[in-house]
């Protein structure tokens, strides 16, 4: 008896504790201003949002592409006469654009130069486990590894970065992440933006804490550890403060939260609506009309925003609940005419009545004891078995105080409901990461067509790492 009750005082004691620091968080309190952080010596001027360039095909001629990537150190100049060690994919921070088609041949030479291992993970696309760069994946340092898979699903914006166990959040918050664009026959069809980095620009949102020497700050706190690591300094493509110069119509852009913890909240300073025409895994059947776009880890979307309404020179800011990050300068004419397209592409849906299965994953505890299912991750434990072909339901429930990001690999997700309701429109399309508030039940549905290992967690880095994942197997 006395040990029930003692165990009842600790549950009552840490759920105290959770509660109070969720409070502060949301109150403000550990939220710190740039110079708040001891940075007030760190200046920045305004720059050229940059465009990470696009990778280079080895072998452009046939219909298997060949990339090159190589994990190395790096560092940057964020802040004026300061460098920072970074590290990144075939350069100092960030990584290049890889950009193929469906139905396209890939292999890829992945180099490790770093001084610890490291994995690099295709998030979002569909292969089998043995090319999907999950923690089994290992590059040590020194080697080479030389995934290979054929591009099967339609036009999307994925992305890749590291996986390595306990060290994710860590080597993505050091610079290591980059884009992956599929392209086909819809895509070319739409008559929407297309020149990259001119009306169809990639925005790799992330948030860093520096100290005062300029360097990454990356010592977890106890906030930290609960809620996912925050920053108080917001970058895009690697750019503190940056301005992009658009013309005077319709842009393209690709928005992907990079971030270890942070959900963002995004809308124009000019309150300006725009349109929804991609989630995670693709075209939505239709576009749709939005004022404010929300965005956790790992998430992407891709929105048209129409800067013909303003005039030349007028400078419009991109807000993250109200405080401003980028810039975009309306500085020329628009080459051609677009039209926001009312049907975008066909998404057959899967019908619930094909599911041969329905698992529940819910997430638990906080801090170090985070967990999905009261289980934390074990590399020699598998999780689930899903049969290879296979159709099933996910229900993914959420028994902590925070918000959590749930994403799984290999496969594509729709959403059937949120408690019971339809999702919104702009989570119509296929997702394979998707928040799950406080108390939410989210059932999902995908057909897996892959054989491996494959990895389930929470898409807070942090959480990640201290155990909130689980695999599962598809024979």
């Amino acid at each position: 008896m006395k040990k029930k009750i003692w165990i009842s005082i600790g549950t009552i004691a840490i759920l105290l504790i959770i509660g109070v620091v969720y409070l502060l968080h949301s109150w403000g309190v550990f939220a710190t201003s740039f110079k708040e952080a001891n940075n007030d010596t760190l200046e920045v001027k305004q720059q050229p949002l940059p465009i990470p360039p696009l990778l280079e095909d080895k072998n452009p001629d046939s219909n298997k592409a060949e990339f090159e990537i190589t994990a190395q150190e790096g560092s940057m100049e964020f802040f004026d006469g300061t460098i920072t060690k970074t590290r990144g994919y075939n350069g100092d921070f960030l990584g290049p654009v890889i950009r193929v088609r469906t139905g396209e041949e890939v292999s890829v030479k992945v180099k490790n130069e770093l001084d610890e291992s490291t994995t690099l993970h295709w998030h979002g696309l569909e292969v089998d486990g043995e090319n999907d760069g999950g923690p089994h994946n290992e590059i040590k340092p020194g080697e080479t590894w030389y995934p290979e898979f054929t591009i099967e699903q339609p036009a999307a914006t994925l992305w890749y970065h590291p996986h390595q166990m306990h060290k994710t959040g860590k080597q993505v918050y050091e610079g290591m992440a980059g884009l992956f664009i599929i392209e086909d026959e819809v895509s070319d069809s739409l008559n929407i933006p297309k020149d990259y980095g001119v009306n169809d620009v990639p925005l790799v949102i992330q948030d860093r804490r520096f100290d005062k020497e300029g360097q990454f700050d990356y010592e977890l706190g106890m906030k930290d550890s609960i809620v996912g690591f925050e920053g108080d300094t917001i970058l895009v493509n690697g750019a503190v403060n940056p301005y992009l110069e658009v013309p005077q119509g319709m842009v393209r852009l690709r928005i992907l939260n990079g971030s270890n913890g942070r959900i963002y909240n995004l809308e124009f300073s000019n309150k300006q609506a725009f349109y929804q025409i991609a989630s995670d895994g693709g075209f939505l059947e239709e576009s749709v009309k939005m004022n404010e776009l929300t965005l956790g880890p790992g998430e992407r979307a891709e929105i048209l925003v129409d800067f013909s309404n303003l005039a030349k020179n007028e400078t419009v800011e991109l807000l993250d609940q109200g405080i401003n990050f980028m810039s975009f300068v309306v500085s020329k004419d628009s080459d051609k005419e677009f039209i926001v397209p009312e049907k975008l592409t066909t998404i057959e849906k899967i019908e619930e009545s094909k599911a041969t299965t329905t698992r529940v994953f819910n997430f638990q505890g906080t801090g170090s004891s985070v967990s999905i299912n009261g289980e934390q991750m074990d590399m020699d434990r598998i999780d689930e078995e899903v049969k290879l072909g296979a159709t099933e339901i996910w229900e993914v429930g959420n028994f902590t105080g925070q918000t959590h990001p749930f994403h799984a690999h290999g496969a594509q997700f729709q959403i059937l409901e949120r408690d019971g309701n339809p999702p919104p429109a702009n989570e119509s399309g296929w997702k394979d990461t998707f928040l799950v508030a406080p108390g939410e039940n989210v059932r999902v549905i995908a057909t897996f067509k892959h054989k491996g290992i494959f990895m389930y967690h929470c898409h807070i880095l942090e959480h990640e790492d201290a155990g909130m994942m689980g695999q599962f197997s598809v024979e």
